[in-house]
Order: structure tokens, then sequence, then C-alpha cells
């Protein structure tokens, strides 16, 4: 006889119910762990975005080392560009403001994301140049053009 946890598979139908049962609620609170994480790690990467930001502000305004922000832009680069897929079906549920938009309208997201990559790009040229004033122009039009793009289509409040 086959035994699994001390149970003899054998020994009634029950048993092999209640293992079935039990194999496919602990899948179940798999996926929703899983869907907890992509969660948790957008919007961790979220918030690191939103730091560059705050980071690359005063630099901006004063007119600063600018080419000292292309690591910080590149972080952006490298994270947005793996944005989309940190929106998988089933994530709207949870610890998000992620509005349903997001995969109702995903060509509409996934534009703004395109959008926000190629002024990205704009940003981090300026910063390779050292132009302060053609980043500081860059800047500007980042926040309120292409963060917020995103954010007043795609994020409650």
């Amino acid at each position: 006889m086959i035994a699994i946890m001390g149970l003899g598979l054998g020994d009634s139908c029950m048993t092999w119910r209640m293992m079935v049962s039990a194999l496919a609620l602990m899948a179940l609170t798999g996926t929703a762990l899983a869907q907890g994480d992509v969660i948790a790690e957008r919007r961790a990467g979220l918030k690191r975005m939103g730091a560059h930001m705050d980071a690359i502000k005063p630099m901006a305004e004063a007119r600063g080392d600018v080419k000292a922000l292309e690591p910080r832009i590149d972080d952006m680069i490298a994270w947005f560009r793996t944005m989309p897929t940190r929106f998988p079906p089933g994530s709207d549920r949870g610890d998000t403001k992620a509005l349903p938009a997001v995969w109702s309208d995903r060509a509409g997201f996934d534009a703004a994301n395109t959008r926000l990559l190629g002024q990205l790009d704009v940003l981090k040229a300026a910063a390779a140049s050292g132009d302060t004033a053609a980043f500081a122009t860059a800047f500007q039009a980042t926040g309120p053009q292409f963060c917020g793009g995103c954010h007043r289509n795609f994020r409650a409040r």
C-alpha cells in the first residue's frame, strides 16, 4: 500500500478527495502569493522610479552636473522596458493602485509606457551631452507629460 503523510491512499475515496482538495488549495494559495509578489515588486519599482525623479529635480533646477545623473536614467530606462510585464492578468486584485484600464486598454497602457521610454531617451541624451539647459527642459516635460500621462489614465489616487 502507498502511504503519503502517514495516510494509506488505498483506505478510501475520502482520503483521495482530501488530498486532491489540499493540493488544489495549495496551488490557489501559491497563485495568490505570486500575484502579491508581482504587485509588491512593481510598487517597489515605481517607488524607486519616483525616488529617481525626486533626486533628479534639484539637479535639473540648479543646472548642476547632469552627466552624473546618467546611472539613474539608465535604471529608469531598464525598469520601464519591463514595466508592461509587471501587470500580468489577475494582478489587478490586492494592494494595487492600478486602474482596470491597465488591462481593459492594454494598447493605451503600452503606448503610454513607450512614450515615456522615448522621453527617457531624450533625457538621457541631454544628460550625456552635459547640456544643462536641454536637460532642464526635458526634465520639466518628463513628469507632467509622460509620467502623468500614465498616472492620469491608469493609476488610482
